[in-house]
């Protein structure tokens, strides 16, 4: 491996903007990370995270080798072990486990904190199939909006963001996108100055996403399918749809026009706290602009109706045609266009029990508190779960647990390290081959290895192959494929056509290569009708109303404040929290606080306050003006508590399950607040 040199690379959070990354290589290390410029997306610019990305990598506090723990669980003493003692160790438990209580006694927890295919979804799947254990739900993110779109729209299938230059009018709806999807606003501010679009932005909380909008429009949380309903009662009131591609390309607009005939601006203004005049003008801009794009977010999802407002919010292109307009439409998520063959790396065939039980990300905490087939062993990997699962106080007394055996293989000792029994070091993408498909651009791009693996740091991929290997499976050929033989076989997929021409060999030249999407329309989309479905069967089949339908919040207790524990700049979710240079960045986790509610509970901007609900407390400093409305509180970043600070969000969070696709509820907690 050569010492010096720039090198291609690829970013690895969980994001929808994927980056390509210039790595340059001084005696061995990497010095510095660049944006590609000639990456058709990224043009040279990223983010400060990965921008500060060497202060991660060679972190003085990086696990460098195995470790065992010595002192009681989450106090963090830990002795160093051979990698011969931790996968001995770690087998005899598991071995034990599957004659005393079945291999669904063993429990793996992970999730994308390297987006890298093989590393989230590889030899890990395989393993885990092979050896009979529990299977994880992945649903924390984005599964309820999912499941919503894919009710109307048939799959994860939007608009080629590049596209978005051309659009008239522009709604981020929910979403941070200058924190979360950068790129998405630099495509946003070229269509300002080219085209003079109106940017808009609806959100709970007027965030830096909110500052750069020509409108920023503040909602009341979880009510932003009223708002949604509201402007389809005006587009059809004031005859601004496209009847022509309702006839053609819709099934249910008839049933849909008399349905939101109820949402009328008043009674949606009192939902949304959004004015009526307001509601009209945003019906109006959005019926007469083309192309208009919405960039509809992970935000508004995680309530308890999140499924049925994404579900909502995607229909409203359909009304006025916009799905035929170069730069018109939306983008939920773009990840079907570059669908790997999953069968072919995760390898199902493998798990011999079809009905092994599967447990939901979000109740890790009452899963692991269940006396009703109890889970005896837990596996963390590609997450951090102490800190980013909901009702948080649950799962810590859950990894407590003395009879849990817990293995955690990370890059750092996370809060959920410190449980651990057995800790193993992990290397960074940029010491892995890997395969990166980006859920927002239409590229995939190949990682190579740019630096030697950091002390005895293993990745997922071989840390599997070993396991299987001590367990006496290694010799079957799933777990011989090397990395580039897995990254074949993903690219190889006869259902998906877009990725044709996509491989190994052409991607180790060229190191992304762009899918190979037409427009949606005309064309048949994957629904049942092959039609966008406003009205749909299926959702009725399933128990859900058929057509786009407001449904209120479940009730979270008498606390007069709704909670919505939203992302910060600097972190992406836990990773970076526990990295000196990001912190310093972030400086302190603050709670924003409407000015007349201040004002009413004798609480001065900046001071100190206690965030309290059923479930836990933080405290937090406060933010005090008018960038949320009242009722509603907005905390900022995943900071986990230390020396003896009470400021992880999500103790407060519910772990309630939304409407659909068994996601995550974590804005549809209230709290109550005092000064401390």
């Amino acid at each position: 491996m050569e010492r010096n040199g720039i090198f291609h690379s690829v970013c690895p959070l969980d994001c929808p903007d994927q980056c390509g990354l210039l790595l340059h290589k001084k005696d061995g290390k990497i010095v510095k990370v660049e944006g590609d410029p000639e990456h058709p997306v990224t043009k040279g610019h990223i983010c400060n995270k990965v921008r500060n990305m060497t202060e991660r990598i060679y972190d003085e506090n990086r696990l460098k080798y195995p470790l065992k723990r010595t002192g009681l669980k989450g106090e963090g003493k830990f002795t160093r072990i051979s990698w011969e003692e931790a996968l001995r160790t770690i087998t005899a438990h598991w071995s034990e486990l599957i004659q005393s209580d079945g291999p669904e006694s063993i429990l793996p927890y992970s999730f994308y904190g390297n987006m890298g295919r093989l590393s989230a979804e590889g030899m890990d799947r395989r393993f885990f199939h092979r050896l009979g254990a529990s299977r994880l739900d992945q649903t924390i993110c984005s599964s309820a909006g999912s499941v919503g779109y894919k009710y109307t729209m048939g799959g994860s299938l939007g608009i080629d963001p590049e596209e978005t230059i051309h659009s008239k009018l522009i709604i981020f709806w929910g979403i941070n996108a200058a924190s979360t999807n950068m790129h998405q606003v630099a495509l946003a501010q070229k269509a300002r100055k080219q085209n003079g679009a109106k940017i808009i932005v609806i959100d709970v909380h007027k965030n830096q996403t909110g500052r750069l909008a020509d409108w920023f429009i503040p909602i009341l949380p979880g009510t932003d399918s009223a708002l949604a309903l509201g402007l389809m009662h005006i587009l059809f009131a004031e005859n601004m749809v496209d009847q022509d591609f309702l006839q053609t390309y819709t099934v249910g607009h008839e049933e849909l026009r008399e349905h939101v005939m109820q949402y009328d601006p008043e009674t949606v203004s009192a939902i949304t706290g959004v004015p009526v005049a307001d509601i009209f003008k945003l019906a109006r801009m959005y019926g007469e602009a083309s192309p208009s794009f919405i960039r509809i977010g992970n935000g508004p999802q995680h309530h308890d109706n999140g499924g049925m407002f994404v579900r909502t919010v995607s229909c409203l292109p359909a009304l006025t045609g916009q799905w035929l307009v170069k730069g018109g439409g939306a983008i939920k998520g773009n990840s079907g266009y570059l669908l790997p063959n999953t069968e072919c790396l995760q390898r199902p065939d493998l798990l011999k029990n079809k009905n092994t039980r599967i447990v939901n990300m979000n109740l890790l905490g009452e899963a692991l508190q269940a006396l009703n087939q109890p889970i005896k062993s837990l596996y963390v990997y590609g997450s951090n779960p102490a800190v980013v699962a909901p009702s948080s106080h649950k799962v810590r007394a859950g990894l407590a647990r003395e009879n849990l055996f817990t293995v955690v293989h990370d890059l750092f000792l996370t809060e959920t390290a410190k449980y651990a029994d057995i800790v193993l070091p992990a290397t960074s993408s940029f010491e892995n081959t890997d395969i990166y498909t980006s859920y927002w651009h239409h590229f995939a791009q190949l990682q190579q290895p740019v630096i030697e693996p950091f002390g005895e740091a293993k990745s997922n991929v071989e840390v599997f192959r070993l396991l299987a290997h001590t367990m006496g499976f290694g010799d079957e050929a799933a777990f011989k494929e090397t990395e580039a033989e897995m990254i074949e076989g993903a690219l190889n997929n006869p259902r998906n056509p877009y990725l044709e021409g996509i491989n190994f060999d052409r991607l180790s030249e060229s190191n992304y290569l762009k899918a190979k999407v037409k427009p949606l329309f005309p064309g048949k989309l994957p629904t049942p009708s092959g039609k966008i479905e406003l009205f749909s069967e299926r959702m009725k089949q399933d128990g859900h109303p058929p057509l786009p339908t407001y449904i209120p919040l479940v009730n979270d207790g008498d606390h007069p404040y709704q909670f919505v524990p939203g992302p910060n700049h600097n972190f992406l979710n836990s990773t970076f929290s526990n990295n000196q240079k990001h912190v310093d960045l972030e400086k302190e986790p603050r709670l924003h606080m409407n000015q007349k509610d201040a004002l009413a509970a004798g609480i001065q901007d900046g001071e100190m306050v206690r965030v309290w609900n059923d479930r836990g407390e933080c405290v937090l400093k406060v933010s005090i003006g008018e960038n949320v409305l009242s009722g509603v509180v907005v905390s900022q970043g995943l900071w986990a508590d230390e020396n003896g600070t009470k400021q992880l969000v999500n103790v407060l969070t519910p772990d309630r399950i939304a409407d659909m696709g068994g996601g995550a509820t974590f804005f549809s907690g209230r709290v109550s607040i005092e000064k401390t």
